[in-house]
């Protein structure tokens, strides 16, 4: 009988090119394909060192001179909603949510491109089309769900997010909504709806992606309450967003051999 050894994860890194938050910056990521039987295992233990998942791939910056990219988290049980995010929930009381399996539909496509041609035209994914759209939604080897915010009334679609299910919590891998009611803030409240599905689900956090110090885009996630970022290879509270910095420096970050030999990856040895 012949047995497969199992092969540790393969890390690689782009080439840099302009940083889509820091006008000026170059980025640049370290990665590595979520793949195989142990998909799962290997989502949950890098999402949990600050990686990302974009279809196949897990990716964490990895910028040559700059550390601004921090990876954001809220711990559900130390959340509580402002005021401000009070009102948001009762001005989105009309909204009906609705979770299924990830799967693309014309209308979710048409909500993504206005979006995008309202929000980031210059962006890079303002050239994807139906179909790159169709496999960013479905091509997961893990848990997924695609979570969409409809009208109680019309029916209209107003919001979706693609959210993937870890042991500890929720990721929102990437969401988008309509552009023309900016007074539904609903960027803000899919997240407050999140934080409630994982309290119900009884998952301890929702991994929101990366929050930069410095940039417009990024400043809403540092207004929840129970906020974690992801600095010096540990999760930290949160307790200042003017205490964080983007920061540039030569000695910003490790070499890459150094941190693809600080990752700690998941135990996959079967057991007895």
């Amino acid at each position: 009988m012949r047995h497969t050894l199992p092969i540790a994860p393969q890390f690689y890194v782009t080439a840099p090119q302009p940083c889509p938050y820091l006008d000026g910056r170059m980025e640049r990521k370290l990665f590595t394909a979520l793949q195989g039987d142990n998909a799962d295992k290997l989502n949950d233990s890098l999402s949990q060192q600050g990686f990302r998942r974009s279809q196949n791939v897990l990716y964490r910056p990895s910028c040559a001179e700059c550390s601004a990219c921090l990876s954001a988290r809220i711990d559900v049980s130390q959340f509580r909603s402002s005021r401000s995010q009070r009102r948001t929930a009762n001005r989105n009381e009309d909204l009906a949510r609705r979770a299924t399996s990830p799967w693309a539909s014309e209308e979710q496509y048409e909500l993504f491109r206005t979006y995008l041609d309202s929000r980031h035209a210059e962006g890079g994914m303002a050239d994807m089309d139906v179909f790159e759209f169709a496999a960013m939604i479905e091509e997961t080897p893990i848990r997924s769900r695609v979570v969409e915010y409809t009208h109680k009334e019309t029916g209209d679609l107003i919001g979706v997010s693609l959210t993937d299910v870890l042991s500890d919590g929720l990721s929102m891998v990437y969401s988008f909504y309509a552009p023309d009611e900016p007074k539904r803030s609903l960027g803000t409240y899919m997240i407050l709806d999140h934080i409630q599905i994982a309290e119900e689900a009884g998952l301890d956090y929702v991994y929101l992606g990366y929050w930069v110090p410095g940039s417009q885009k990024m400043g809403y996630k540092s207004k929840f309450s129970g906020l974690e970022i992801y600095v010096g290879g540990r999760w930290q509270k949160m307790t200042s967003p003017e205490e964080f910095t983007a920061d540039m420096h030569p000695l910003s970050n490790d070499p890459i051999a150094e941190q693809v030999a600080n990752i700690h990856l998941p135990d996959t040895r079967p057991t007895r």
